[in-house]
C-alpha cells in the first residue's frame, strides 16, 4: 500500500511538473511562509486598525526587546515579521496619499 501511495504521488508529481503547476505551487508555498497577512500582524502586535505607524514602532520595540532579553527567537521573528508586512501596508497607505 506505501508503495502504491509513492507511485502514485510519483506520477502526479511528474504530470505536473508537466504543466508546470509544480513550480507554481512551490513557488506559492515559499512566498507563503514568509510574508504574515495583516490580520495576522496587527494581532501578533496587538493594534487596531486605526493605529498610526508610532504607535505600531513603540509596541514592536517593546515586544521585540522582551523577546530578545527572556523570550523566545520564534516569538521575536514573528514580532519582526508582523512589524515587516505593516511596514509594506503603511507605505501604500502613505503613496497612495501622497
Amino acid at each position: 500500500m506505501v508503495r502504491a501511495f509513492a507511485q502514485a504521488y510519483r506520477q502526479a508529481l511528474a504530470n505536473a511538473s508537466k504543466s508546470g503547476v509544480a513550480h507554481e505551487t512551490v513557488q506559492n508555498i515559499r512566498r507563503g511562509s514568509k510574508i504574515m497577512a495583516e490580520p495576522e500582524a496587527r494581532q501578533v502586535l496587538g493594534i487596531t486598525e486605526h493605529s498610526t505607524w508610532e504607535e505600531i514602532l513603540q509596541k514592536y520595540d517593546k515586544l521585540f526587546e522582551n523577546n530578545a532579553k527572556n523570550g523566545s527567537f520564534y516569538l521575536q521573528s514573528k514580532v519582526h515579521r508582523a512589524k515587516e508586512c505593516l511596514e509594506e501596508v503603511y507605505q501604500k497607505k502613505a503613496e497612495g496619499n501622497s
